[in-house]
């Protein structure tokens, strides 16, 4: 079987020039990078290439409650930070000391990534972050002022084929790369012909995306009036309806006032959670609100049943600094959650390690195993309700992101307070969960006690609602919501035994990992808390702090079929693409080259890329080395240093795709993906000569 998913490649080391594409690679590392389109010509000269691979989301868009399109107001974020695609272009990551991150997608329903191209495709890594909260990620398609008048003019003020023509090519890339739609951002004034056709052609674009992408939106910028008159309404009315009427949704400009929201809702019938009321954080404008006071905004839309599109919220970043980014940033989206719906996760098996797709170091298995920064939204993982406040009579709670310690990634979420003198416990609700429960469930927690006092100890409780009856197979439950204690499992099933590897023994001050069981009939899963409880009763209010780490949950079904299902579906071989050799000095050289494989798709969350460096002949073998993570079937190794061969003698490099299931299960090294890639004979030039290959 082994032999299935082994390759081998031989190479002569070579330094003639072989560029890649520019578009879709950085010209200084070679690494792979998320682009946009400018201008019309680009977007229509547009045709997908195997080196565009890198930039297709392979994150299917979880499943959350309620749906999209049910009827009650909506959240959208419109992601504008300093003309976009910074470090978050670079696919594979990057390294960056506290870099901007958003986290609080239980809140949100759709992201758009803005930017003044003309066509703003969505970095992977945002897809993918998004996707994996069930969130829908739109890109921009805009034009502005003289030249984007032009641009107008030269698809819409002709024949129907030649907006049909951009309509298709925009919803080509929308199915391509698999991100959700677009907002369309027309801040020009447009001839009469064009005027007339921007409707026909917003219809048609919505149309196809429609098509292409099931579940897709198609949203218009409050900009140009039906006349082709450029003129911000702050409103939905007579002037701009049409546009409304050809797509999905109307996001209004910032300068509204309470009685434009009355007109507007009365304008949109039922269609008002359509309409995308805009809030630019910024404050820019007579506005009725920015910055921490946005909740005031909120309010007023909220009051007349619209959805709300939150316009620049890295203000918290921008505005404020990197410094205490993540304690202000939680600040910001909590005065926000008053009038915010939260969402609740709505599939089985989940599980996160808290991540953030950044951090000071890298942790696996509460072990370092890097310790640069780094920055890759791809590794973000699902995130808890961030909550801070005092309990009655005394005590208090607080749930935020530290980067200082993590089990899995770059950080874990540390809970922190007071259990008050009159109560036993305090219980924080980290998920919120709409799911049938299966029969039987386990549940993990991974954490570690962090103090001051060891006088507490901490589990799991689940919440559950009925579902015609609901009731514990132990213990009848009361009509409503019914909390569960699950079961401590001493001795748990294998694949959960697994789960636990690197975590230390009843009393190790280090992490501790605990599993748990729980049987239900006829419930639907409503909460996930923590319960952090007083070991002895008295008077005294006890102080505690624990690390989370990690949690799942897991369908037991599901647990038993997860080793079979990955032994069945095994990456294939890995094939090799774009080799560059580079001779740093006269005794060094260093390698590039991009890896690629095949894996069934759904079967795994991430791949872990290992290699061992280069052995020649008669050398020691040298140990597996982790050298990056891969959120599609793709890896670009750059800039390997590698041994140089001796004359008439050849050295071998040994490059390994570790698959990483969603149930977190270790695959067997048997089953993952090996390339021996075997090197000879390099004509080597002088140092300093012209050896690059980029």
């Amino acid at each position: 079987m082994e032999s299935e998913r082994s390759s081998v490649l031989h190479k002569v080391v070579s330094f003639a020039p072989d560029p890649l594409p520019a578009r879709q690679y950085d010209r200084h590392t070679t690494e792979p990078i998320s682009f946009y389109l400018s201008g019309l010509e680009e977007l229509l000269s547009w045709k997908p290439t195997t080196d565009d691979a890198f930039n297709v989301s392979i994150e299917p868009l979880a499943q959350r409650q309620p749906p999209l399109d049910s009827n009650r107001p909506r959240t959208l974020v419109c992601h504008d930070m300093k003309g976009g695609y910074l470090k978050d272009r670079f696919i594979q990551g990057s390294e960056v000391r506290d870099p901007f991150v958003f986290y609080h997608w239980c809140y949100i329903d759709i992201f758009v990534y803005f930017s003044h191209h003309t066509v703003t495709i969505p970095p992977v890594v945002w897809t993918n972050a998004a996707h994996r909260n069930g969130v829908l990620m739109l890109g921009t398609f805009i034009t502005e002022w003289t030249d984007g008048a032009k641009i107008c003019e030269s698809f819409l003020a002709g024949e129907e084929e030649a907006y049909r023509t951009v309509a298709e090519q925009l919803a080509a890339i929308t199915q391509f790369y698999r991100f959700d739609g677009w907002l369309v951002n027309i801040e020009n004034s447009l001839s009469a012909m064009a005027a007339q056709n921007m409707p026909r052609f917003l219809r048609y674009l919505t149309d196809r995306v429609h098509q292409a992408v099931p579940g897709g939106k198609v949203l218009w910028y409050d900009s140009v009036l039906k006349s082709g008159e450029l003129q911000w309404q702050n409103e939905l009315n007579d002037y701009n309806q049409v546009f409304f009427d050809a797509c999905d949704g109307f996001f209004t400009n910032y300068n509204w006032k309470d009685k434009q929201l009355l007109q507007t809702r009365e304008m949109a019938g039922e269609r008002q959670c359509d309409i995308y009321v805009g809030v630019d954080v910024f404050g820019r404008g007579d506005v009725v609100s920015g910055g921490f006071d946005s909740n005031k905004s909120l309010r007023l839309i909220r009051h007349h049943g619209l959805s709300v599109a939150i316009f620049a919220p890295g203000w918290v970043y921008e505005h404020l600094g990197a410094t205490n980014f993540l304690h202000n940033e939680n600040k910001f989206w909590g005065l926000l959650s008053e009038w915010l719906f939260t969402h609740s996760i709505g599939s089985l098996p989940f599980g996160t390690s808290f991540s953030l797709g950044m951090g000071k170091k890298h942790f696996n298995k509460g072990q370092e195993n890097g310790t640069k920064p780094w920055y890759n939204l791809s590794a973000q993982e699902a995130q808890p309700l961030y909550t801070s406040h005092r309990l009655s009579p005394g005590g208090w709670l607080k749930t935020r992101c530290c980067l200082q310690d993590a089990w899995c990634g770059g950080s874990s979420l540390l809970l922190e307070g007071a259990i008050p003198p009159s109560a036993n416990h305090v219980t924080a609700r980290l998920f919120s969960f709409q799911v049938p429960a299966p029969r039987k469930l386990y549940l993990v927690l991974i954490y570690k006690h962090e103090g001051p006092s060891r006088a507490v100890t901490i589990a799991p409780e689940l919440t559950t609602q009925e579902s015609r009856t609901c009731y514990n197979l132990d213990v009848f439950a009361q009509p409503g919501a019914t909390r569960h204690q699950p079961a401590l499992l001493l001795r748990p099933p294998f694949q959960l035994a697994q789960l636990l590897r690197g975590c230390g023994q009843h009393g190790d001050p280090g992490w501790q990992g605990r599993c748990y069981e729980l049987e239900l009939q006829n419930c639907v899963l409503n909460e996930f808390s923590v319960a952090v409880s007083r070991q002895h009763s008295g008077q005294d209010e006890v102080p505690f702090a624990y690390r989370l780490g990690e949690i799942r949950v897991i369908d037991a079904a599901h647990l038993r079929s997860s080793l079979s299902t990955a032994a069945a579906s095994p990456i294939s071989p890995i094939e090799v693409a774009h080799v560059q050799w580079h001779r740093p000095s006269s005794e060094e050289l260093s390698v590039s080259l991009t890896l690629q494989w095949t894996c069934p798709p759904g079967e795994a969350k991430c791949f872990r890329v290992h290699y061992r460096s280069g052995s020649c002949a008669g050398d020691p073998e040298p140990p597996l080395v982790l050298i990056g993570e891969a959120h599609v079937p793709l890896y670009r190794v750059t800039d390997l240093r590698v041994p140089s061969a001796r004359s008439e003698a050849s050295c071998q490099l040994e490059f390994l795709v570790e698959p990483v299931p969603h149930s977190g299960v270790q695959v067997a090294a048997a089953l993952w993906g090996k390339l021996f890639f075997v090197y000879s004979d390099p004509k080597l030039p002088n140092p300093g000569g012209s050896t690059d290959a980029w």
